[in-house]
């Protein structure tokens, strides 16, 4: 079982700022927090948006951070000066590497590249592939709508209900923290896979 007093957060977000400055605040607070708990951050790489807030912040209140980045974007997402940077040859790659070496998952408000990042590491869980924490943060409410399309999802019967109990949110950083905590204590039980198996003998 992973030690809960230093580990190494996966934080995925947006390369933009977005219009609402709270997210950056969030950013730049949750980089701080990292340090100041005494764990390292994993990231995309980038100097830009939350990305970068979250990156200089825990970098500058002494926390080891380390961003895995494609050649083709690190000019294009600025790579910041004094940070470790491992470079790979595509996204895919990029998200492997991150998962590889992550212990639990942070997700701020992003874009299409955060919820591809998050999306696939969710299948994996589903899969059991992985027990690794996964934590959605927000203070504005970014991420309730996706939280409730999720709950469609298992209600429509495309994923069990035991899927629930994979689905952490929070709007505060000790929050995440507590539950990332907890998560890592209880471990996680395995999903079944595939449908209703009495359905299923009934169209054989």
């Amino acid at each position: 079982m992973t030690d809960a007093t230093s580990l190494k957060i996966c934080v995925f977000c947006g390369s933009s700022p977005g219009v609402n400055s709270a997210h950056m605040n969030l950013a730049t607070q949750l980089g701080q927090d990292i340090a100041s708990r005494g764990h390292s951050l994993i990231y995309g790489g980038g100097g830009l948006g939350l990305m970068g807030a979250t990156a200089r912040a825990a970098r500058d209140g002494g926390a080891k951070v380390v961003g895995i980045i494609p050649h083709f974007l690190s000019e294009i997402e600025r790579t910041i000066p004094g940070i470790e940077h491992e470079y790979v040859n595509d996204m895919h790659a990029r998200k492997i590497r991150m998962f590889d070496l992550a212990e639990a998952f942070i997700v701020l408000p992003g874009g299409i590249g955060t919820l591809e990042e998050v999306i696939e590491v969710m299948s994996w869980q589903r899969l059991n592939l992985h027990d690794k924490p996964i934590v959605f943060l927000s203070d504005t409410g970014y991420w309730d709508k996706l939280i409730s399309v999720m709950d469609d999802i298992i209600a429509a019967g495309f994923a069990p209900e035991t899927m629930h109990a994979d689905i952490e949110s929070d709007t505060n950083i000790k929050s995440a923290f507590a539950t990332i905590e907890r998560r890592l204590k209880q471990g996680r039980k395995a999903q079944p896979l595939g449908g209703d198996r009495n359905k299923i003998k009934g169209l054989i």
